[in-house]
């Protein structure tokens, strides 16, 4: 499934300035497209509106050409699966119970799960490497074991789209590693990732299109290689860089300077 979005507008009540001003993306389907810029440039509204929650002022966010407005809840529910930047636990449940919420949209009223909906489960657990926390109490994990635990219930969905905002913050190196690798092989498999993210150097080793905003605009389109240049960077963040080619990877490494 592809996203797009054209000429979006979105505005909150209030602020002068639109969130998202004039926004166009097209995500292929089965790609990773990383989504990137300072603080206040509108990642995470541009994540909402691509989930239809927030309202539209102008232009159109598509899910495999259809407006997000007009799919209704429980479809959209067992296409995209979404992982935001934070979330409040109300109340106590287990890793396995969390991770199980990923099959509701799949069940039917009062329906329980089946062969289908535990092998899901299973496999999101084992991918995530959270099996030894499945009876743990989630409020007792910490902030990277528990967001490994939000990934894998959106992967238990079995989703035909990802969207996640800052999917690897709190982790250490080897599970940032491990999701972005895992992310890796959904897009083999036919996923399409939307990967909201600061990590220049991670979205250009990992990602196969780039959009970079600047105070609600779209600054820069493309490959890492046509993104992640000096005098983009530079002029987006306001800080002076480098950008070289890391000797190990091959993709553009950015390296901030003294300002």
């Amino acid at each position: 499934m592809r996203l797009d979005t054209r000429d979006l507008v979105v505005r909150y009540p209030g602020q002068q300035r639109p969130a998202l001003d004039g926004v166009t993306m097209h995500v292929p389907a089965g790609t990773i497209y990383a989504v990137l810029g300072p603080n206040g440039s509108g990642k995470s509204t541009l994540m909402r509106a691509m989930l239809g929650i927030v309202n539209i002022q102008g232009g159109e966010a598509l899910l495999d050409g259809k407006a997000i407005g007009s799919w209704d809840r429980r479809g959209l529910a067992q296409v995209v699966g979404a992982v935001s930047q934070s979330e409040t636990i109300s109340f106590p449940m287990t890793v396995r119970e969390m991770v199980a919420m990923g099959r509701y949209p799949h069940l039917g009223p009062l329906e329980g799960e089946d062969d289908e909906d535990r092998a899901a489960i299973r496999n999101a657990v084992a991918q995530c490497d959270v099996t030894d926390l499945e009876t743990r109490d989630v409020t007792t994990l910490s902030a990277g074991e528990r967001q490994r635990v939000r990934i894998a219930r959106a992967l238990a969905q079995e989703p035909k789209v990802l969207v996640l905002d800052e999917p690897t913050s709190s982790l250490d190196i080897k599970h940032e590693m491990a999701i972005l690798e895992l992310l890796k092989r959904s897009v083999e498999s036919g996923i399409t990732v939307l990967l909201i993210t600061h990590g220049l150097n991670l979205a250009s080793r990992f990602a196969d299109r780039m959009l970079l905003l600047s105070e609600g605009r779209v600054a820069a389109e493309g490959s890492p290689a046509e993104v992640v240049t000096v005098d983009v960077l530079t002029e987006v963040y306001g800080w002076p860089i480098s950008v070289d080619h890391d000797e190990a990877t091959g993709w553009p490494r950015v390296t901030p300077l003294r300002g």
